[in-house]
């Protein structure tokens, strides 16, 4: 079974983590079955960067982005060349070492 090791997070998760994941499973999804409160304003359809995060070790196990999250993550704050959004980024049968970036841009939050 694969695992997504989550690196420590100031706010969401100071410890760091050790998750089990199933192939298939979301970032997302598998953080927030673990209490990882990972913040997806667009309820998981590809339609904001609040679950941006940093594949730093499994990156090129998962299936290229699309069209779609490539133009969302252009919109992200700290955009880096591993980078995915947690809701689409699905676990295959290799191990994942994720970094969630300190700070998300939440466009539909700053617009009210």
């Amino acid at each position: 079974m694969p695992k997504i090791v989550v690196l420590p997070h100031q706010d969401l998760c100071p410890e760091g983590a050790v998750l089990e994941a199933k192939t298939g499973d979301t970032v997302l999804d598998v953080a927030l079955r673990n209490g990882i409160a990972i913040e997806h304003a667009c309820e998981k359809s590809c339609a904001c960067t609040t679950c941006h995060v940093v594949i730093r070790e499994g990156f090129d196990s998962l299936d290229e982005s699309d069209e779609l999250e490539d133009d969302m993550l252009d919109k992200a704050w700290g955009l880096e060349p591993e980078s995915r959004l947690g809701c689409q980024a699905k676990v295959t049968d290799e191990d994942l070492v994720v970094e969630i970036p300190r700070y998300t841009l939440n466009h539909a939050a700053e617009n009210h």
